[in-house]
């Protein structure tokens, strides 16, 4: 008997997952490829008290910055929040929580999470803040940090191509941390630009195996932004 994972729209998608105080990983690197319908049905929810593990956190009037005009996150596990005046604001009011990761400990620790892996060692940051209160450990005369695993209630992520089984397929740049938090929640919802008839993707071209899918919304309208436009000054 095959299962329906296609939902007319993010709302519906999200209505019996969400709620307060639950962890979401959202896919993406700066606005590419991130999951912005889907962020926009959890700030219609109104879900609050949340922890977001995402690369960054969005910009001010975009992507996971709406979720923080809306004051609906309690703590960002992030690389990079730098482009994003909210985020200051309510840091340095001590009204969010951030966890800091070097971007390549980040991706890791992701990608253990979603391969049932505890824990990692890595000299990254060791001597460092980012190692005070960790384990550490010395390997062959260099000094290791011991990070942990990371999962999620929910992953949100956006992929170019799916089909009803939930088979993805992500285009360039935008494949960036969808692929590994896909694997790494209990949930994971899938917005998509193309569905296409079970068998139209090659296999060899497929990324993110159906059987990680549990949700796909096919998108209707698609907005993307350009986070900081750069243009050749005239001659």
């Amino acid at each position: 008997m095959a299962v329906n994972k296609i939902y007319p729209d993010a709302v519906s998608a999200l209505a019996d997952v969400l709620r307060d105080d639950m962890t979401i990983m959202s896919g993406g690197f700066g606005l590419c490829g991130i999951p912005n319908t889907l962020i926009e049905a959890i700030r219609a929810k109104g879900v609050k008290g949340l922890t977001i593990i995402s690369n960054n956190a969005g910009i001010d009037d975009a992507g996971l910055g709406l979720l923080l005009q809306t004051r609906q996150v309690r703590k960002m596990i992030s690389s990079y929040v730098g482009e994003n005046a909210t985020f200051a604001k309510q840091f340095l009011a001590g009204e969010l929580e951030i966890e800091f990761n070097p971007q390549g400990t980040l991706a890791e620790r992701i990608r253990a999470g979603g391969a049932g892996i505890p824990a990692f060692f890595t000299a990254t940051g060791a001597g460092t803040q980012i190692a005070e209160g960790k384990p550490t450990q010395v390997f062959d005369g260099r000094e290791y940090v011991m990070e942990r695993g990371l999962r999620a209630d929910l992953s949100i992520i956006h992929a170019w191509k799916a089909d009803p089984e939930g088979n993805l397929v992500y285009r360039k740049t935008a494949r960036n941390f969808n692929p590994m938090m896909a694997t790494a929640s209990d949930m994971t919802v899938a917005q998509v630009e193309h569905l296409v008839e079970p068998g139209a993707i090659d296999p060899d071209h497929i990324i993110t195996i159906g059987i990680f899918v549990k949700r796909i919304v096919p998108l209707t309208t698609i907005d993307k932004r350009i986070e900081q436009r750069t243009v050749r000054k005239r001659t």
